[in-house]
């Protein structure tokens, strides 16, 4: 197939990208390379995957109207996977324009290129975040979520209720894939893992937020990966059982659905640190915080809706994910 996958110089965006070279499948890579964290750490990403037969990469951003016509115009996609966003929580309280520009307006973008090119699946980047104030766990895509905490999670729900929109009104099968806490190599230096091993090693303390109490669902890269590719794969249908009187939100009569990608076995913050310990060969300095403005106490992936549909759920244990990031973390920057 040929694959356009926006923000193929970010995190998810290189290893999906090298999942689907891998299988024979062209990929079209589209990203702003900007410099919301180390423009170098993209540029080596990018790096790794132009060699690679079937890949082309185009630069620009994703509220730029004309440059997204420009990327569909004279080659059709059989699938486009959304994953280019402006990411992170805590930035999203210093910075919101960044977020409308390229999470609401840059979504818009895409959903009309899409509509227009009759792209027979859009896959997009949602988030757990989503799930806001929710406390009945484990999360499910069949829950309400109403109640973001940020203006990075309101935007990820509202990229849901576009998408639904252009599935009802123009038949575009849309899924929007709610990713929960990614870590792994090649990951980003703005997340936990990537700081705490950076300050571990020089010797600096690391902020445990919550003291060290929160819970979070993390989800190894690999498996976030072939999540998306399967998902992609399977394009998004109507659901026949949908009943309007007690509304799904996990499903729709429009080609539109909703999947959480999880490892859906989460794990308190401490001992989070402390297998990062053990794989570095050294002990933290840690200093016990409260809790930030935006974060969730616990997060916990209910995934047997795509267990069920794709065959597949992330299993990674923890113990194997660190190690291998800690592995790339040492080789990458010699440390």
């Amino acid at each position: 197939m040929n694959i356009l996958v926006t923000g193929a110089a970010g995190f998810i965006g290189y290893h999906v990208s090298r999942m689907l070279l891998a299988r024979g499948d062209s990929v079209v890579g589209f990203d702003s390379v900007n410099d919301y964290y180390d423009v170098s750490l993209k540029e080596a990403r990018l790096a790794q995957l132009r060699p690679e037969k079937g890949f082309s990469f185009v630069k620009g951003d994703l509220e730029d109207e004309a440059a997204i016509r420009s990327l569909f115009s004279g080659r059709p996609f059989d699938r486009v996977i959304h994953l280019a966003a402006q990411a992170g929580v805590r930035y999203s309280l210093t910075n919101p324009g960044a977020y409308v520009q390229s999470n609401l307006v840059g979504f818009l973008n895409i959903l009309e290129a899409c509509r227009h090119a009759r792209t027979p699946h859009l896959a997009y980047a949602s988030s757990s975040s989503v799930y806001g104030l929710n406390a009945h766990y484990p999360f499910s895509v069949h829950d309400n979520v109403d109640h973001p905490i940020s203006l990075y999670a309101a935007t990820k729900k509202a990229n849901e209720l576009m998408a639904h929109t252009y599935s009802h009104l123009y038949g575009l099968p849309t899924t929007g894939l709610r990713f929960f806490t990614v870590y792994g190599p090649w990951g980003r230096p703005d997340m936990a893992l990537f700081k705490f091993t950076k300050a571990i090693l020089a010797g600096e303390p690391i902020d445990v937020y919550n003291h060290g109490r929160m819970r979070r669902d993390f989800t190894y890269i690999d498996d976030i990966a072939q999540g998306v590719v399967r998902i992609a794969d399977r394009i998004a249908a109507p659901d026949p059982a949908w009943d309007a009187e007690k509304p799904d939100p996990g499903t729709s009569p429009a080609p539109y659905r909703v999947y959480n990608i999880g490892n859906h076995t989460p794990v308190e913050l401490d001992r989070f640190i402390s297998v990062l310990e053990e794989a570095l060969g050294c002990q933290a300095v840690r200093r016990n915080l409260p809790m930030q403005p935006g974060d969730v106490p616990a997060t916990c992936a209910d995934v047997e809706d795509l267990r069920r549909d794709v065959g597949f759920a992330p299993a990674t244990p923890l113990e194997a994910g660190i190690a291998r990031f800690v592995e790339w973390y040492r080789s990458y920057y010699r440390a």
